[in-house]
């Protein structure tokens, strides 16, 4: 059953009503239904009784049904839906409304500005009135609508899950006074900040959130991949009970704030749960968007297994494995270059254990943080010639901290993927396959595909070729834009 297509839209709501009856965990996110009896809108996955059909209507995004008048269920909670990304390689018009969602919901695209349609409309090289007319046929809500509805289900999850202070989570949301953000929660909402967190109940002790997900998801398969390179002191994982602790630092506003996050699976709700330790308290939305791209919980399966079932029958429920930070990705991307896993590993422990600042946690096994980009900007190529790290990745460890401590690179999901990978391969050491590589996991670009890789040519059946990348490139146009999901398909096959 389809109830949308992949692309913007025409939602089919008969078929949408259908996947609400069910409670399809596979659509939550990708539509959300406003019931005008009530005046509120829901995820598909809603445990309360099924409205009748008459009194439905179906969004593609919330801030539709915002926009529409509707509130928020308190119940199913839309803030915790997993995002609806779209892709394309072909509508323009598509390609240019979604890259400006993407960096309406990326903090760290916007360092401490808040953004606005101008900036927006300059980040992407057209007029902020082209953006405005592009944005609204896509998405049926203006920019700023988009990022109003964002920034109000971004303080709804706190309200309800923690116990941030109001005034704390007016700022961590985005707004600029406590004023105007009890202004905008009474105007959309109804209530005010301090009722909604009495009508979902206490605050949990500590800070805790649960973070939705679309269902296949090969939860074993991810912190595998997580395990085999985790670095002491800095990550462990707990296979057993599907968990993963590590240590974290956040810049903010020219501050760091550094702690610890743990993670654990709630696999009948389809959740993730995200623990987070009073040190990232100020920066609990850029550690929840980090998260989530870290485990990929906004993929689309249904979409995906469309392009890759039929060549990967058996990876149905797995995702890209990203990263709590692109540059600490970058690093250990370059360490990997052309050795092992577990050789890479070592090296990046050598790294961390010379480099890495100290930390205080409850967690035994961690006590370290990954270096600073600021700290390896200024590594003298002797000091990492100790390590056992040959001369060309020394340049290339240093190129990339000194790019990022000096803020002309940026590592996140909000990137222009295209400069970003030239950016990258104009730095000294990094060729296209750690760009690639960095371009899949750090900026999250489905349609990555590092074509040199010799794991993935040996995947592919293709290492005997005389032109073995070429071959690979050539066999891998029928999985676009989901190549991305075809490397890790390919790497889990040939490994299981």
């Amino acid at each position: 059953m389809t109830c949308m297509t992949t692309l913007a839209s025409t939602l089919q709501p008969d078929a949408c009503y259908l996947a609400l009856k069910a409670r399809d965990a596979r659509f939550d996110g990708r539509f959300f239904t406003g019931v005008t009896t009530t005046g509120i809108y829901c995820r598909p996955v809603c445990r309360v009784r099924t409205p009748k059909r008459e009194n439905c209507r179906f969004f593609d995004h919330a801030a539709q049904a915002e926009s529409a008048g509707f509130r928020p269920c308190l119940r199913c909670r839309p803030e915790l839906a997993p995002q609806s990304l779209a892709w394309s390689i072909q509508d323009a018009g598509s390609i240019l409304a979604h890259q400006a969602a993407r960096l309406l919901d990326e903090p760290e695209a916007w360092s401490d500005a808040a953004p606005t349609v101008e900036a927006l409309a300059a980040r992407l090289g057209v007029s902020d009135r082209h953006l405005r007319r592009i944005f609204e046929t896509q998405f049926g809500v203006s920019p700023l609508q988009y990022l109003q509805t964002r920034r109000l289900l971004t303080a709804k999850q706190l309200l309800a899950d923690t116990d941030l202070a109001v005034t704390q989570v007016a700022l961590v949301s985005g707004y600029a006074s406590v004023r105007r953000f009890n202004a905008a929660f009474a105007e959309h909402y109804g209530l005010s900040p301090t009722q909604l967190r009495k009508a979902g109940g206490s605050p949990t002790q500590g800070v805790e959130v649960r973070l939705g997900y679309r269902p296949p998801y090969d939860i074993d398969a991810m912190l595998g991949f997580f395990r085999d390179r985790a670095i002491a002191g800095v990550e462990t994982v707990d296979a057993a009970r599907r968990g993963l602790a590590r240590t974290l630092a956040v810049e903010s506003a020219g501050r760091i704030h550094s702690g610890w996050l743990a993670v654990s699976f709630d696999v009948e709700r389809h959740q993730l749960v995200l623990r987070a330790s009073e040190g990232l308290r100020a920066v609990l939305p850029q550690v929840i968007r980090r998260v989530r791209a870290m485990f990929d919980l906004d993929a689309d399966p249904d979409a995906i297994n469309a392009s890759l079932h039929e060549s990967f029958p058996k990876g149905d429920g797995l995702r890209v494995p990203g990263a709590l930070g692109g540059y600490e990705l970058a690093v250990r991307a370059v360490l990997g270059q052309q050795i092992t896993v577990a050789a890479a590993r070592t090296l990046a422990q050598r790294l961390v254990d010379r480099f890495g600042e100290k930390i205080e946690t409850p967690v035994a096994s961690l006590d370290r943080l990954f270096p600073s980009a600021q700290v390896l900007a200024r590594a003298e190529g002797d000091a990492l010639g100790q390590l056992g790290i040959v001369r060309q990745r020394q340049a290339a460890i240093v190129g990339i901290a000194r790019a990022v401590a000096d803020r002309t690179l940026q590592l996140h999901a909000g990137c222009d993927v295209e400069a970003t990978m030239l950016a990258l391969k104009q730095l000294p050491g990094i060729g296209d396959w750690t760009a690639s590589y960095i371009a899949m996991r750090a900026l999250r670009w489905p349609d990555a595909f590092p074509a040199g890789d010799v794991a993935l040519h040996k995947a592919l059946g293709v290492q005997g070729a005389k032109n073995a990348a070429r071959e690979a490139e050539a066999a891998s146009a029928a999985w676009k834009p989901w190549r991305s999901y075809a490397v890790i398909r390919a790497w889990y096959g040939a490994n299981s």
